[in-house]
């Protein structure tokens, strides 16, 4: 069995992943790549396989002959009864007239039924496959937070539904090196303040505590660097339109994290007493001023 080479990249990775030895699936790979295609992309993989299929099946005629009404030697009279039959749309202008080319006519009658079954499915997929519209700031920042070192990011809903019993989750990734000297990818979770909301509908602001329990304890910016760290995010909860689980999730690496900084106020209240949610601010951050226990530089003014 043949052996394959596939390059990943994260966005916003500096870095690529290449995988080497991995087994080939040809028919599995190419279904879920069409489920994970655009709109655009799957209608043109769909539209270019019909009229591939239809082209041969011209040539056949073009080869057995025995289609009434169509010109001699004519590539287009044949691809165009091609599209007849699979279609089943039968104008009668052109019907097959001899054994050979209604013994095409069956198989490509099958291989229509076979075309429209999968191209069937796999719209019904994509259109039933449940999907969140979850937008996260840009960056993710440290600074005092009640006193307390925090590392904050902020994650909205950018449907008008709400995302019910959400649940989030925060994975630090970071380079060790053992003491047998090897090179090590650790995984460790960070705690939150909160991981869990009854609904998410517009903005949630996720805070984790620097304190001595946390793996960010005692890092920089530059050791941040230095030990490629890498913050993963995933958020699932259930839409209460579909019913369905849904799930969203980012990365923050290195140069994402933003010291002294904190996330813009996006919820304010009006002279009059309600309540104003401006989500122009989302992705701002605005300087903190350094305390003794957080003596990291401010963001340039």
């Amino acid at each position: 069995m043949k052996l394959k080479r596939t390059t990943l990249r994260q966005p916003g990775a500096d870095y690529e992943i290449r995988i080497v030895g991995q087994r080939r699936t040809p028919l599995r790979d190419f279904y879920h790549a069409l489920l994970q295609l655009p709109w655009w992309a799957t209608i043109s993989a769909i539209s270019g396989a019909y009229l591939a299929a239809n082209a041969v099946f011209a040539l056949a005629y073009l080869l057995v002959g025995g289609v009434e009404h169509a010109a001699q030697g004519s590539f287009a009279d044949a691809f165009f009864f091609s599209v007849q039959t699979m279609g089943t749309i039968g104008y009668g202008a052109m019907y097959p007239g001899s054994t050979s080319a209604n013994v095409v006519v069956v198989v490509e009658s099958i291989v229509s039924l076979l075309l429209t079954a999968m191209s069937t499915g796999l719209v019904f997929a994509k259109l039933s496959r449940p999907t969140a519209r979850c937008a996260f700031t840009r960056h993710a920042v440290i600074s005092p937070f009640d006193g307390v070192p925090t590392l904050m990011f902020r994650l909205g809903n950018e449907r008008g539904n709400q995302i019910v019993d959400a649940k989030i989750r925060v994975v630090l990734f970071r380079t060790e090196r053992t003491n047998e000297g090897r090179t090590h990818y650790r995984q460790l979770e960070l705690h939150l303040v909160r991981d869990q909301a009854l609904s998410l509908f517009r903005s949630w602001n996720v805070l984790h505590p620097i304190d001595d329990t946390s793996p960010l304890r005692g890092e920089t910016p530059a050791s941040l660097i230095a030990k490629e760290i890498e913050l993963q995010v995933m958020m699932v909860g259930l839409d209460d339109v579909t019913m369905q689980t849904v799930h969203a999730s980012h990365r923050y690496f290195a140069k994402d994290i933003l010291w002294g900084a904190r996330l813009a106020d996006v919820l304010s209240e009006t002279p009059e007493g309600h309540l104003l949610l401006d989500l122009r601010r989302f992705h701002d951050v605005e300087p903190t001023a350094p305390t003794a226990d957080f003596p990291y530089p401010p963001l340039p003014v």
